[in-house]
C-alpha cells in the first residue's frame, strides 16, 4: 500500500494556518514586546562593583553607578520599568527594619539616582521587612510569631520613605492583611496621591524563591513563611486576596511565582479590574539556566516559550530576570 496516495474526506484542516512562518505569524494570538517586562535588579553599596549570584547565573548585584548603566541599557531596549531590591549589610538590620525607612538608605539613594540619571524609567520598589530585618521575615516577630498589625506601621513608613525618594510605585510583597489600605492612606496623607501600588496579591509560599533569598540574604532565621504567604494548593484564595487588595486601593496586582501558577494568573485576569502582573521568579530562571548549561534544552527557546505562556495566561506585565535578554532578542 502506497500511503502517500491515501486520500480522506476531512472537513477541517487547522494545519493550513500553520503551514508557513508567515501564516503562523498572521494567526499568532500572543506576542511579546519589551514593554511587557519589568526588570528586577539588586543594588549594593560601593562603586564599579558587581557581585555574581551563584544560583542565578548571569544575574548580579550592582553598585549604584553600574546599576544606572544596566537600567539605561534595558530602557534603551524598550523595557519601561525596573523593580528594585536592596541588599544591605547585616550590621544595618534589626528587629523593626529601621534601615528600610532611612532617608539616606541604600534603597532611597538608588531611587533618587535612577530618577536623576534615567528619569524616563518607571521605578518600582519592594516593600517588605525581610531584606532589612534581623529575623529575615516579612513581618515583625515577637516570641516566634509574625504579628500582622504592628508590621503595617513599618510598611507604611517604608512606603512613604520610598515615595519621598521618588519611587513611581511601591510594591508590598509581605502578604500582611490590610497592608494595601494602610499604605494607601499613609501615602495620601503624606501628599503622595500619585504614587502607585503594585500589590503582591497572590504570593505563594514557594520553593522557587531559594536563589532570590541568596541574592538578598533574606532567608528567615527561624521557621518559614507559611503563616502569611499562600498555600500552593489553593487558587480560590487568590481571588479573595486580589479582590481585597483592589478594594483597598491597589493600582495593579501580582501573582507570584509565574509558570507553576498559570491557572491562578488566568483566574485572576478574569476577575481583576486592574492590570495583572506575574513574577517569573528566581527559581524558574535558575532552572532554565541549569538545563541550558547542561546542554539538555535550548535556553533561548525556553525563555521565549515560558514568557509567552505567562502572557498567554493573562499577565499584562511580567517581572523577569530575562527582561533585558528577551528585549534584545525581540529587537
Amino acid at each position: 500500500m502506497d500511503i502517500t496516495q491515501t486520500k480522506y474526506l476531512i472537513e477541517h484542516r487547522p494545519r493550513r494556518n500553520r503551514r508557513t512562518p508567515a501564516l503562523r505569524s498572521m494567526v499568532r494570538e500572543t506576542d511579546l514586546k519589551p514593554a511587557d517586562f519589568i526588570y528586577p535588579l539588586f543594588v549594593i553599596e560601593g562603586e564599579k562593583k558587581t557581585e555574581p549570584i551563584n544560583s542565578m547565573p548571569g544575574v548580579s548585584r550592582f553598585s549604584l553607578d553600574l546599576l544606572v548603566e544596566e537600567v539605561k541599557q534595558a530602557y534603551d531596549l524598550g523595557v519601561p520599568a525596573v523593580a528594585l531590591f536592596a541588599a544591605i549589610d547585616d550590621s544595618l538590620k534589626d528587629e523593626v527594619a529601621t534601615e528600610s525607612h532611612n532617608p539616606d538608605g541604600l534603597m532611597q539613594r538608588a531611587i533618587r539616582t535612577l530618577k536623576e540619571k534615567v528619569p524616563e524609567v518607571a521605578v518600582i520598589t519592594d516593600v517588605a521587612m525581610d531584606p532589612f530585618s534581623s529575623e529575615g521575615h516579612d513581618g515583625y516577630v515577637e516570641d516566634g510569631k509574625i504579628l500582622n498589625d504592628p508590621t503595617l506601621e513599618i510598611l507604611a513608613k517604608m512606603s512613604v520613605s520610598q515615595a519621598e525618594a521618588g519611587a513611581d510605585m511601591v510594591a508590598p510583597s509581605d502578604m500582611m492583611d490590610g497592608r494595601v489600605g494602610v499604605i494607601r492612606q499613609a501615602l495620601d496623607e503624606a501628599g503622595f496621591e500619585e504614587t502607585g501600588i503594585l500589590a503582591y496579591s497572590a504570593k505563594y509560599a514557594s520553593s522557587f524563591y531559594g536563589p532570590f533569598r541568596e541574592a538578598l540574604d533574606s532567608a528567615p532565621r527561624h521557621g518559614d513563611k507559611k503563616t502569611y504567604q499562600m498555600d500552593f494548593a489553593n487558587s480560590r484564595e487568590a481571588v479573595r486576596e486580589v479582590l481585597l487588595d483592589i478594594e483597598e486601593g491597589a493600582d495593579m496586582v501580582m501573582v507570584k511565582p509565574g509558570m507553576p501558577y498559570l491557572d491562578v494568573i488566568a483566574k485572576v485576569r478574569e476577575i481583576s479590574t486592574v492590570p495583572v502582573a506575574a513574577y517569573q521568579v528566581s527559581g524558574e530562571y535558575a532552572m532554565i539556566e541549569a538545563v541550558t548549561a547542561n546542554g539538555w534544552m535550548d535556553g533561548e527557546a525556553l525563555m521565549t516559550e515560558t514568557l509567552t505562556s505567562i502572557k498567554r495566561a493573562g499577565a499584562d506585565m511580567i517581572l523577569t530576570y530575562f527582561a533585558k535578554r528577551m528585549a534584545e532578542r525581540l529587537q
